[in-house]
């Protein structure tokens, strides 16, 4: 499996951005996917995971109420919709598969990563 992610770049803090997450080399319909940020000199943390029906999801909690997570089966596809968004979000963002549909909070239960996208948030 390779996932592709896109969307990143710079925007004032309260804007928004939308990440996308395609994967290809075989399907991860049944797959749980979400995203993770990492940020200079700190640990990759969940932002927002989601199970491999899309019915489930789970938020960090820096963005709750700000980010949501979807995914299109069909286009094999994931999507992270930032608003109001803040300079402490500012980190590269990895989005990640595992074989199993059922979510994780941890990025070590993640068996494919993308290449990661930056987002940087001016204040």
């Amino acid at each position: 499996v390779q996932l592709q992610a896109s969307g990143g770049g710079l925007v004032q803090a309260g804007g928004s951005l939308r990440l996308s997450c395609a994967a290809s080399g075989r399907t991860v319909s049944g797959s749980a996917m979400g995203w993770f940020r990492q940020a200079p000199g700190k640990e990759r943390v969940l932002v927002a995971v989601v199970n491999g029906n899309g019915g489930s999801t789970y938020y960090g909690d820096s963005v709750k109420g700000r980010f949501t997570i979807s995914r299109d089966i069909a286009k094999n596809t994931v999507y992270l919709q930032m608003n109001s968004l803040e300079p402490e979000d500012t980190a590269v963002y990895y989005c990640a598969a595992r074989r199993g549909s059922a979510y994780s909070m941890f990025p070590s239960s993640y068996d494919y990563w993308g290449q990661g996208t930056l987002v940087t948030v001016s204040s």
